[in-house]
């Protein structure tokens, strides 16, 4: 026994080793997710601009889009704000936003100040919807082919390397442009 305890102090630093080596040199931006090649979950959320409006899965039928998770409490979620709206302008791309645990009114004000990028914006107040998504955090952003189904899952922020090196060629892809 005593020979035992004498090892264990090695044992877990060779543990420790091997979890934190294999951690190394992973991009935190390509987190895996379960839903690459399936269906948006179904869902029935209000609209945040039109609450007597709800809103469900169909909203990814028809067109590729993307779906860009943010929240008012998110400080990424505003550096990377100027970039959706010239998305949004140059209108390569309809951009669905799911407003992620935040105040609506908040939200509201928010999109008065800084301008208002998305097509239209589901308001997930208790992450419903971005559970299902498994979202972690804000900002997600997700590519949705015309069936609804999702190709791909970025984390983080959105900018112009991030929409010309990864997003884009991701909706191309996604349109059978790739």
């Amino acid at each position: 026994m005593k020979r035992f305890l004498l090892f264990l102090p090695l044992l877990v630093a060779i543990i420790l080793g091997v979890v934190l080596f294999a951690g190394i040199g992973k991009d935190p931006t390509k987190l895996d997710s379960v839903l690459i090649g399936k269906q948006v979950p179904a869902f029935s959320l209000r609209n945040l601009i039109k609450p007597e409006s709800n809103l469900d899965e169909s909203l990814f039928r028809g067109e590729v889009t993307l779906l860009n998770v943010w929240g008012t409490w998110c400080p990424t979620c505003r550096a990377e704000h100027d970039d959706l709206m010239r998305i949004a302008r140059d209108k390569k791309i309809a951009i669905i936003g799911l407003n992620y645990k935040d105040n609506r009114d908040d939200a509201l004000v928010w999109l008065d100040e800084l301008g208002d990028p998305y097509r239209t914006i589901i308001y997930d107040p208790k992450g419903t919807l971005g559970f299902d998504l498994g979202v972690y955090g804000a900002p997600e952003t997700f590519v949705i082919d015309a069936s609804g189904v999702v190709r791909y899952r970025h984390v983080g922020e959105i900018n112009n390397e991030v929409w010309e090196k990864v997003l884009l060629p991701e909706i191309n892809e996604a349109r059978g442009n790739g």
